[in-house]
């Protein structure tokens, strides 16, 4: 609460410094962690994220015209940058302001025209490059400012599906669906088991008592769209193509069960097609039987299901890196670590770690040091909270 205060007070005045003196109001929208089901959503799977502590903060105020300046303190170098609220059209030199302006251009595209501009400067307190979904909180952050203003009613869910459309049409990342879902309908201590396919969902409490997930981040820049994301999406399309040659029926890669797969894997000709349809089918199963796991608070086989998904993602998926792979070998090794995995894209981030909450500090020793001797430089480390979704607050 404290540093929430700071960050407000320390916000209010880039907020007067940049634009003067108005009546503002505060939104929230954290980043996400997903536990398990990494690379899926694309492939009809299900994910089990969660929104955290970590994320974006917004002051707004209206304007009277059709322009909006946004500024974000943690990119003051690229100053104040201004866009009208309609009529837009993707800008490199707009930077990461494409992420807001996407969002207003698909809604102005499905009927919610914004009458008037704003005022706003964000701040946020995930780690730059770690792969927490700090696009898809400022993309529902955008979203829920233009609902909450002009009182248009969209429910949450549909504002997830415009903010994803934004970055996949507008700013032009093949993402799929759950890093705006988990930002958007996050809620306190749960995580959710959603289908992507349906986006039908539920919320699992997490009651890991005595543990905490300890977020440990790489320091290595990332990039989504510059990774092999769409590769990889590219890789799964076509092994699905291929599967329908013997199951036309067949939706997507998730539809299968391992049995199922394992009987008509060969007809893949592509030996690395066929491994990332392998960890599509293998990495749903491990979801569902994580969620079981958890809801059994058998939190030893939710911890072993964890470095399963890692060991199939660095093998089958090819997406984890020296990095990662560093600390989640490291984390393995630890007393009081029951589990450990790379979460997000790849290629960098961050690894997520339920780590007994009396072995965290030896923890984080053991593995900074570690992955200092075997990388160059060290990781940062957040004990992570489960948040509330995007929403408007009282200051």
């Amino acid at each position: 609460m404290k540093d929430q205060k700071k960050i407000l007070a320390a916000m209010k005045e880039n907020f007067e410094d940049c634009y003067g003196k108005a009546e503002t109001r505060a939104y929230w929208s954290g980043g996400r962690i997903n536990l398990i089901g990494e690379h899926i959503d694309y492939s009809a799977g299900h994910v089990f994220p969660c929104a955290i502590t970590l994320g974006t903060f917004a002051l707004v105020a209206d304007r009277k015209d059709n322009k909006t300046r946004i500024f974000s303190m943690n990119m003051a170098d690229k100053g104040i940058i201004e866009f009208p609220m309609s009529g837009n059209k993707y800008d490199r030199a707009k930077d990461w302001a494409n992420y807001p302006i996407g969002v207003v251009d698909v809604m102005e595209k499905a009927g919610y025209k914004a009458p008037h501009g704003f005022d706003i400067i964000l701040f946020g307190t995930l780690p730059n490059g770690a792969g927490l979904s700090s696009s898809a909180s400022i993309e529902v952050l955008t979203a829920v400012i233009l609902n909450d203003t002009f009182n248009w009613n969209i429910n949450m869910v549909e504002m997830v599906k415009m903010s994803q459309k934004a970055e996949n049409e507008f700013v032009g990342v093949n993402c799929g669906i759950m890093d705006q879902f988990a930002v958007g309908m996050g809620k306190k201590s749960c995580a959710i088991l959603l289908d992507c396919n349906t986006l039908e969902y539920k919320y699992a409490k997490i009651a890991m008592e005595g543990y905490s997930i300890v977020i440990t981040n790489t320091n290595k820049k990332h990039t989504l769209s510059s990774s092999a994301y769409n590769q990889r999406r590219k890789q799964c399309e076509n092994a699905l193509k291929q599967l329908q040659t013997v199951k036309p029926d067949l939706k997507a890669l998730c539809a299968l069960t391992k049995a199922e797969f394992d009987e008509i894997s060969n007809v893949i000709e592509d030996p690395l097609e066929r491994m990332r349809a392998k960890h599509a089918v293998y990495e749903n199963e491990r979801t569902l039987e994580a969620v079981k796991a958890l809801e059994a608070n058998d939190l030893e086989k939710f911890g072993k299901l964890l470095n399963d998904s890692h060991i199939s993602l660095r093998d089958d998926y090819d997406v984890t890196g020296e990095e990662l792979d560093a600390l989640a070998e490291l984390a393995w090794k630890q007393e009081g670590c029951l589990g450990s995995r790379m979460t997000g894209a790849g290629f960098g981030g961050c690894t997520i770690s339920i780590v007994r909450d009396d072995a965290i500090e030896q923890f984080k020793k053991d593995v900074l040091e570690g992955y200092k001797k075997r990388i160059g430089y060290e990781p940062s480390f957040y004990v992570a909270n489960i948040a509330d979704g995007t929403h408007r607050f009282k200051v």
